[in-house]
């Protein structure tokens, strides 16, 4: 991806078949992207950053403030989310297939490993149930909203993403989930297919997108202002 420095700025720059510049700062480490027209000049997209120095420098602030998640050892007794609940994730050594067991009344998880298992192949187990149990709750979810929406996409999926919760692939009506939505409250989750369905009828972030997200979701303001909160952070391995 080419690269601009801009005074003491480094920025990403992506070229694109569209007619405004976008702008925006990532959480958690405050990582600059520029979306450009295609033919839009490089003295161009430099003063369209300097212009905005003061809201990028803001928003780099406040990322830098935010409490650095701990580095997850995936050993007994760390807490864990699943659908903004905190668990105490036990550890068990097992001769059998490794597991994890959900014990909801007592906020628990249980994970069934070999004794000898690593960190990262704890956190892989556990990874795999969290994407296990987002891949069940995706048909019920689709078949709630997609009428409501009155788009239907014709391919959901879920990987891990560093940058955005879910992604539109518009022409190909294929909707990507970020697997580190099983962690967040289950309206934080529907407010993100809610979200790229509305995609399904406008692409950009405008006055039209966001009036259908009023239409179909009048208190998506809140689940929005959740997610930004969140710093992502690898479960496996601004959001949409």
């Amino acid at each position: 991806m080419p690269i601009l420095q801009v005074e003491d700025l480094t920025i990403e720059v992506v070229r694109k078949n569209i007619r405004s510049l976008r702008l925006t700062v990532y959480a958690p480490d405050g990582r600059i992207r520029v979306a450009a027209p295609t033919r839009l000049s490089t003295a161009s997209i430099t003063q369209f950053v300097l212009d905005r120095q003061a809201w990028i420098r803001r928003h780099q602030a406040k990322f830098a403030a935010r409490p650095q998640p701990a580095a997850l050892r995936y050993e007994s007794g760390e807490k864990h989310l699943y659908q903004g609940r905190s668990y105490e994730l036990q550890v068990h050594s097992t001769a059998g297939r490794p597991r994890v067991e959900l014990c909801e009344a007592e906020q628990r998880l249980g994970l069934y490993v070999p004794a000898e298992s690593t960190a990262g192949q704890r956190q892989q187990v556990l990874a795999t149930w969290y994407r296990a149990q987002l891949k069940d709750q995706l048909p019920a979810l689709v078949a709630k909203w997609e009428p409501i929406v009155g788009a239907q996409a014709k391919t959901w999926a879920i990987k891990q993403m560093k940058t955005r919760w879910g992604t539109c692939n518009i022409q190909a009506k294929r909707i990507w989930l970020n697997l580190e939505l099983i962690k967040q409250p289950l309206p934080c989750l529907e407010y993100v297919v809610v979200h790229e369905l509305v995609h399904l009828h406008e692409r950009l972030h405008n006055a039209r997108f966001w009036g259908f997200m009023d239409q179909f979701m009048p208190d998506w303001r809140q689940h929005k202002a959740a997610l930004n909160q969140v710093m992502l952070v690898p479960a496996g391995g601004d959001g949409c």
